[in-house]
């Protein structure tokens, strides 16, 4: 059982699978003129991807299937489908990965050989994906056991061991290594194999630290009984009258032993498996599907928001790509920008105006957010569109808007009548809104299409009734017509007495003015095409004035963009006006037009104050998407996340910058306990093992945003153990995220990025919890945590105020 476990899990006997193992030769393509040969092939344990220039060559890993999202068709990929003409399509396919690694455009030497590996990497992914805890352990050892196999003989040497372990982050003194390598070695013919290879790793692993919490409640240090197992829970894990139930499912559910379960009782083995478990983690496993109340306003949310979509790269000369939608729409986001400007033969293009990044078509756009929009959440998704286009191209956009997204799109109320506010998340399941300009009111425009409607019925005749004579004259203008064409004449005399108060007038009578082409143009691109004004229902665009002009003058259905620096300047100066003006308009925030980086803003900034639309460039890793990942988290990650009630309230009292009562201050206290298989800052290199340290980092109002770290592990990434305890105040929990990030302590230099993880504080588990970490680019560095135990007391007990 052992052996076959580190040659991967049990693979079908499936015939891709066994050509992928034998390997094939493939063209790997990064852009048009970057075009080259690899060889590809599936390793033995079926769970890596490894390539080398040619067969027989010295390889190095691609790719682990744990790290693909999905496999796509070659007319799928923008890259390829512009080699076109070089290499068939169907010869082409694309690996696309999870979180923000670039995807892998490859192309093979036939149809058929792209079907292989297509479809082998399908049934892979969906292996990878049904697998439980214990095998992603399993195959996590078998990742190892192949690595430190140099010889790939099946077996391991202490000399291959000891490079091991370096690889593993682990400093040991040899002479250690060398004992736990003669204990594990049963056969005694000084290799490790199969099972001799896990039991050197058990030994390797052996966490003291949770041994002597389990001791702790355990009467004979053996077993915890049901009524230890439940006193642990209460007492520790704060799980207060669930406690009971609770200890028979987990028993049931992490006991490996069939007579543990039948006697109730959890032995050491099914106590780790639960530390280690989604129900000991510390992200909250109620916060994880759709809990909250959806069918309130949508002012009520934080709506998790893109700026720049279209970006992969900076702003300046990146790559324009619909990539940047399908990456932002299956991470859950449900606005995204998109900048339009004229393009040639009539089509509009997609791209940062006045800059070098490249084009892509409006009408690929819609088409990708058509298909992408719905497979993370069903909640609405918005566009909110930067329109800088002539008429014509305008009447083109909407033709596309309305044709591709179809019953999709929303281009009237819900029920065609005015609403008092605007509708819920749950009301707008599946639906896709326009932002953007309108020329007229919502009003104007439901009292036009019930004047439409009374027209239509006018002119249907009646059932069975005799068909109204042709008429012998002119016909005459009915009074309705008459009041539109009087409409027109009067705005015609006010466009006449414009010109003669412009600059323009003099010219009109004394120099028979004539528009320039340019001007002409101009004037075309700012004049909002009908057909295009009126697909914008509740998110119309206005210039923000004043919070007092807002209240006189808009309505609930209008929405206002702030840019970053605007909106510091108002929560500082008017913070608890914002926060309610929140309550009833929505709010965009973006980016600084400095940022020419594509670098982000801290979102929890904005948040404070109630704003639901933050964007962020979400091509960007770092601590800024690090945090707004981490809000996101919650909520079935949805896009979707109901604001603290203060933030609802029209007649809050809250300010972002001066919270006071009746909001309750907590205290947390945080024991860094220990840490485990902490990945390399470098795998490329053998030494340099890391000195972990750990920083927490809580952000909220500007009172409660603190960091405090632990002191750094020498020469151990593997097991290091800190058992230091840090201790934060928080005046407003409600607003509160936590980041646990893993540093690398350098004296020479900034201290190197290990892993992070980021949460809301009102998804926080207390109690023993393991946290596990994510790289940079938001993907999980399974099996790579950190061990703390976290309690929260009421007030500022504990801490100095």
């Amino acid at each position: 059982m052992m052996a076959s476990l580190l040659q991967g899990p049990r693979l079908p006997a499936d015939q891709d699978l066994l050509l992928m193992q034998e390997g094939t030769l493939m063209r790997k393509v990064r852009s048009k003129s970057w075009k080259k040969l690899r060889f590809f092939r599936l390793q033995d344990d079926g769970m890596t991807v490894w390539h080398s220039r040619q067969a027989g060559w010295s390889p190095k890993p691609s790719f682990s299937i744990s790290d693909v999202e999905t496999v796509r068709e070659g007319h799928e990929s923008e890259l390829l489908r512009s080699l076109a003409e070089e290499f068939p399509l169907e010869q082409g396919f694309t690996v696309v990965f999870h979180g923000r690694r670039s995807n892998l455009d490859l192309v093979a030497n036939s149809a058929e050989e792209a079907q292989i590996w297509m479809r082998g990497l399908q049934l892979l992914v969906a292996i990878v994906t049904s697998m439980d805890q214990q095998e992603r352990r399993d195959q996590w050892l078998s990742d190892w056991f192949q690595r430190g196999d140099k010889n790939q003989d099946g077996r391991m040497s202490f000399q291959e061991v000891q490079r091991l372990l370096h690889l593993m982050n682990v400093e040991m003194d040899q002479e250690y290594a060398f004992q736990l390598f003669q204990a594990a070695d049963k056969s005694q013919s000084g290799t490790l194999e199969g099972e001799e290879f896990v039991e050197f790793y058990k030994a390797l692993t052996k966490r003291d630290e949770v041994q002597e919490l389990f001791e702790n409640f355990s009467a004979d240090g053996q077993k915890l009984t049901l009524l230890e197992f439940v006193d642990f829970l209460r007492e520790e894990q704060k799980e207060g009258d669930r406690a009971s139930d609770l200890a028979l499912e987990l028993i049931d559910r992490y006991e490996p032993s069939d007579s543990g379960k039948h006697r109730h009782v959890l032995s050491m083995d099914g106590f780790l498996s639960y530390l280690c478990s989604r129900d000991g983690n510390i992200f909250n496993p109620a916060c994880c599907p759709i809990y909250q109340d959806m069918t309130q306003p949508l002012t009520h949310y934080y709506i998790n928001s893109s700026h720049n979509t279209y970006l992969v790269g900076d702003q300046l000369c990146g790559q324009s790509s619909v990539e940047g939608y399908i990456r932002a729409l299956k991470q859950g986001c449900r606005c995204v920008e998109v900048d339009v400007w004229d393009g040639p033969s009539g089509e509009p293009i997609v791209y940062h105006g006045h800059t070098l990044t490249s084009r892509i078509l409006f009408k690929d756009v819609v088409a990708t957010v058509a298909q992408y929009a719905f497979q993370t959440s069903d909640y609405p998704v918005i566009l909110s569109l930067e329109n800088h286009c002539s008429w014509e191209q305008q009447q083109t956009m909407a033709c596309h808007l309305t044709e591709i997204l179809g019953d999709q799109l929303l281009s009237t109320t819900l029920d065609g009548l005015l609403p008092t506010q605007l509708p819920s998340p749950e009301e707008l399941r599946r639906k896709i809104l326009l932002k953007g300009k309108k020329s007229r009111t919502l009003e104007e425009d439901l009292e036009e299409e019930e004047e439409e409607e009374e027209e239509e019925e006018e002119e249907e005749p009646e059932p069975d009734s005799e068909p109204e004579p042709e008429p012998e004259s002119e016909p005459q203008l009915s009074p309705r017509s008459m009041d539109k064409k009087k409409e027109k004449v009067v705005m015609c005399l006010f466009f006449f007495a414009y010109l003669l108060l412009s600059d323009h007038g003099p010219g009109l009578f004394h120099h028979a003015w004539v528009p320039s082409p340019a001007q002409v143009g101009e004037k075309s691109k700012a004049t909002l095409c009908p057909s295009l004004s009126a697909l914008v229902v509740y998110l119309k665009n206005v210039p923000f004035r004043s919070f007092t002009h807002s209240r006189e003058h808009y309505r609930f259905y209008e929405i206002s963009s702030f840019s970053e620096t605007k909106a510091k300047s108002l929560i500082k100066d008017a913070g608890n006006e914002f926060v309610q003006h929140n309550t009833w308009q929505l709010s965009r925030v973006y980016p600084s037009g400095l940022r020419t980086d594509s670098s982000n803003y801290n979102p929890q900034d904005f948040w404070n104050a109630g704003c639901q639309m933050v964007a962020m460039n979400m091509q960007t890793a770092g601590l800024e998407m690090d945090i707004c990942d981490g809000l996101f988290r919650q909520n079935g990650g949805c896009g979707y996340v109901l604001k603290p009630d203060f933030l609802c309230d029209a007649q809050s009292s809250f300010h972002p910058e001066r919270p006071i009562s009746p909001f309750k201050a907590q205290t947390l206290l945080i024991q860094v306990i220990s840490g485990q298989q902490l990945p390399k800052v470098d795998k490329n290199k053998e030494g340099a093992i890391v000195d972990p340290l750990v920083k927490v980092e809580i952000f909220g109002i500007r009172s409660d945003t603190a960091r405090q770290e632990t002191s750094y592990v020498e020469n151990n990434g593997f097991n290091p153990y800190w058992g230091q305890t840090l201790c934060f105040q928080v005046l407003v929990p409600e607003l509160a995220l936590l980041r646990f990030v893993v540093k690398d302590y350098d004296w020479k230099s900034r201290n190197d990025f290990v892993g992070q993880y980021t949460l809301p504080w009102t998804c926080m588990q207390q109690g023993y919890r393991h946290i596990y970490l994510l790289s940079k680019d938001g993907t999980s560095l399974h099996p790579a945590s950190i061990f703390v135990h976290i309690s929260i007391r009421e007030g500022l007990e504990g801490a100095e105020a």
